[in-house]
């Protein structure tokens, strides 16, 4: 008797928990890397997340990996989009100057 209610939801608990993890570990990221991209060519930018992280260092003077280049993009992507907005700025008033 008991096998009839633990195995069903067992079941759904699994699938439940493997939708999950697919979404958070391969979906969110897609999602906010498609809202990125869209809010850099909403505002004419034609640099790539990647390059504007990788001039605001070299601007800042400082030498960063390509590892941690995409590092840095990953967080900003998912936990603060507006970053690569704030940099791309500066990057564009240190042209300016």
């Amino acid at each position: 008797m008991a096998s009839v209610l633990v195995i069903p939801i067992i079941v759904v608990a699994i699938i439940g928990l493997s939708g999950y993890l697919i979404y958070r570990l391969a979906l969110y990221d897609l999602i906010c890397k498609r809202s990125v991209n869209q809010t850099l060519r909403k505002y004419n930018i034609k640099k790539t997340p990647s390059e504007i992280i990788k001039e605001y260092y070299h601007n800042k003077g400082e030498q960063i990996s390509h590892q941690e280049i995409q590092d840095m993009e990953k967080r900003y992507r998912q936990n603060e989009p507006e970053q690569f907005l704030a940099m791309y700025d500066s990057i564009r008033e240190n042209t300016k100057s």
